[in-house]
Order: C-alpha cells, then structure tokens, then sequence
C-alpha cells in the first residue's frame, strides 16, 4: 500500500528533489566515509596503502565503466524502481560490509557498491528533469548536486564513528538507514506523469523500446552531444588537477601546515561550490524565462569568470589573495556542474536523457584515473603545480568556446512548469 499524494502539483515535484537530494548525500557519503575512517580499517584488515587505494579506484572503474548500463536501464523501465533498487542494493552492501573481516571481503563489496551506485545518478538527475520541464528544471537540478556535496563534507562522520565506536558500527548503522530510507521511498516516491502531448505520441508509436546498441547509436552520431561529451571530460581535467593539488599548493605555497593547508583548500573552497551550484540553477532558470539558451548562457558566464580567477590565485604570493580567487573559482565553475543535465535535455531525445548522462559519467570517471596519474607523473617531473593551475584556465576558455556553439534542438512548444501537466 503506497501513500496517496498529488504526484502532478508543484510542490510533489520539489517533495521528489528533496527525497533525491538525500539520496545522492547517501551516495557520495559512503564515497568519503571509508577514506575518513582508513586506518581503523587498516587497524582491522591489515593492507598496504596500495591496496588501500585500490578499493577507492575499483569502485570508481566500475562505477564509471557502468554508468551508461544504469543509464540505460532507467531510459528502458521506470526510474522510480530504478532508483529504489539501487539504493536498497546500496544499503545491503553498506550493511554486509560492517561483516567484513578480509581484504578480498572489502574488495567484492566496493565492486558491489560500484554497480549500485552507477544505476543512482543518471536515474535520479533524469526523474528530476521529468518533473521540473520548464522554468524549475536548473534549480531543482542545483540543490540535487548541492546534496551530493553535503554528502561529500558529511564524510567525517565515518572517521568519528570509527574512533568513537568501529568502522564497522559506520557501515552497519548506515546500511540499515539506508534500507529504512528504500522503504520510505517505495511509499512516497511516484513516476513523473507524461506531458499530454509525450502521451499523445506515445499512443501513436508502435515500434519496441531501444536496444542499447541502438541507443548509443542515437546518441555517439549527434554531433551537439559529441561535443558536451568533450566540454565535458575537459572540465573533469580541470575538476583534478585544482581540487586534487589544492591542498599541495596551499602547503608548500604558503608555507601553511597540513592542517591549515587542508581547511583553506577543502572547508573554505566547498563552502563556496554548494552556494554556487544554488546560484547557478536559480540563475539559470531566471534567464531561460528571457531566452530559450539561458541555461547554457549562465555556464558560460560562470565560467569565464572562474578561469581568470583561478589564474590570478595562482600567480600572487599572498595568502588571502590567492584563497579569494580559489573561492571565486569554486563558486562559478559549479554553474555547469548545476546546469548539465538541463542542457543535456536541450541536445538530445528525451528518451535517451538518462543513458546520455551515464555516458557523461563514464568519462568523468575515466579522465578522473588518468588525471590522478598524470597529475603524479608530472610532480615527480618537478613541473610546478601553479603551471598547471593557469594550464586549466586556460582550459576553462575552450569549455566556454564549445558551450557558445552548442544547437539545442528545435522544440515544438515552449518548457511546461514543473509538476504541471
């Protein structure tokens, strides 16, 4: 027996952006957690930081490699029991990994956790687009991501409960809100209502649903999101090399300790990302209302801003200069990261929406291993991290280039607002 709510009203379609919201902290808590909570696992399961490391790389390359699978899988059926099944597999892994007692056991449950996880995004961000059609969709689409960063600065809350408690109560007592959470939202959480006029096509067609190979086909031979593909592994290059050697620079730069080096690089620096990535939806949306490329106008912008901010805090020797443009760069880049999705719906069929982004993860996931590795090669070359600083706005620039030629699709009728039909 499900709850009765008013699925097609405005305030059901922020009720699922706020339910989504908590899923994608839940995600990217676990991300974090187990790094935070690292050597009283060690303590626990003896391994070299080698291995340590690799269950962190493990679940990102299945995570990336199976992205557009998830992707696919909620384009083909319903997101909602998408979403659902991959949360509660999420929240028994989570829960089974508390029993853990080898490194091979660690191993398999991150694997698991990496083929749940990537069923989560493109599901999620593609039920919101469905709900949020017209002058909601890059807002609702911001606080989505600005929940994903909570979980991201929650992660400390693994390394507490592991010294106060054990790494293994972490998982468990997660595991198990987890699954309280999967209940809750097979009662509340409904499927997007079709636009009249999807249902009036839908009527009308007879062939079956896409295949994946057929999918991919669709979407690897449009030209407009070929290009979002290359903008997009661009700003992955950029997202790696500023946010992984920040902490590096600030130390070594500003002769700062560890400890003070990681709050201006980490405390500061995503304080600013999750106000941005608000602005960014908000602004976005505002614009669209004035001209139907706002929500790629507002990136752009964004942007163009943080690439010679993030130039200029690499090239001052004063400390509070130098952390006011990082924060100026953490603020504007994320107006992409809050527009995406959005401007993926003004490229591509909405029928394939969620595999498109599935695709968009896989290679942010690729170019994030490479980025790593690069970024150590060229440290132990001695190539100064500031280099690689104004290397990335200069990279910044491009993304804004490509963004600029960008064709959305020609749309028969305007967005409709969000929860109305």
């Amino acid at each position: 027996m499900t709850l009765k709510i008013r699925h097609s009203s405005t305030s059901y379609a922020w009720l699922v952006v706020g339910l989504l919201s908590v899923v994608g902290c839940l995600n990217y808590l676990d991300r974090m957690m187990i790094t935070t909570m690292r050597f009283s696992i060690i303590e626990s399961i003896p391994m070299t930081d080698a291995q340590f490391g690799l269950l962190t790389s493990l679940f990102l390359w299945i995570y990336g490699f199976l992205s557009p699978v998830g992707g696919f899988l909620a384009d083909r059926f319903k997101r909602k029991w998408v979403i659902i099944g991959s949360l509660l597999v999420w929240s028994l892994v989570t829960w089974l990994t508390s029993f853990v007692t080898t490194y091979e056991g660690l191993l398999a449950t991150r694997a698991l956790m990496g083929i749940s996880e990537a069923c989560y995004i493109p599901a999620g961000l593609a039920m919101i687009m469905d709900y949020h059609r017209g002058a909601t969709r890059s807002l609702a689409n911001g606080i989505h991501m600005a929940g994903i960063m909570i979980g991201q600065s929650l992660g400390f809350i693994g390394g507490w409960l592991a010294e106060t408690h054990s790494w293994n109560f972490a998982f468990s007592a997660f595991g198990i809100i987890g699954i309280v959470y999967a209940v809750v939202l097979l009662l509340v959480l409904k499927e997007a209502p079709p636009h009249p006029e999807e249902a009036s096509a839908g009527s009308k067609q007879t062939a079956g649903p896409l295949t994946l190979r057929e999918t991919l086909s669709a979407l690897l031979t449009n030209r407009e999101y070929l290009k979002t593909l290359f903008f997009w592994g661009i700003g992955g290059i950029v997202v790696w090399l500023v946010v992984g050697w920040l902490p590096t620079y600030f130390k070594e730069h500003f002769n700062l300790s560890q400890s003070m080096a990681g709050i201006y690089s980490t405390g500061y620096f995503h304080a600013a990302s999750l106000f941005g990535v608000i602005a960014g939806g908000f602004l976005a949306d505002r614009w669209s209302k004035k001209h139907p490329r706002g929500r790629i106008f507002v990136p752009m912008v964004g942007l163009s801003i943080a690439a010679p901010a993030v130039f200029l805090a690499s090239s001052t020797d004063l400390l509070y200069p130098a952390l006011a443009g990082f924060m100026l760069f953490a603020f504007f880049r994320v107006f992409l990261d809050a527009n995406m999705m959005p401007v993926l719906t003004l490229l591509i069929d909405k029928k394939f929406l969620a595999t498109g982004y599935g695709i968009l993860n896989f290679i942010a996931c690729l170019i994030g291993g490479a980025s790593l590795y690069a970024g150590g090669v060229l440290r132990d070359m001695n190539v100064n991290i500031g280099l690689l600083f104004k290397i990335s706005a200069g990279l910044l620039l491009l993304i804004v280039l490509i963004l600029s030629r960008l064709k959305p699709l020609e749309k028969k009728s305007p967005d409709e607002p969000a929860g109305q039909d």
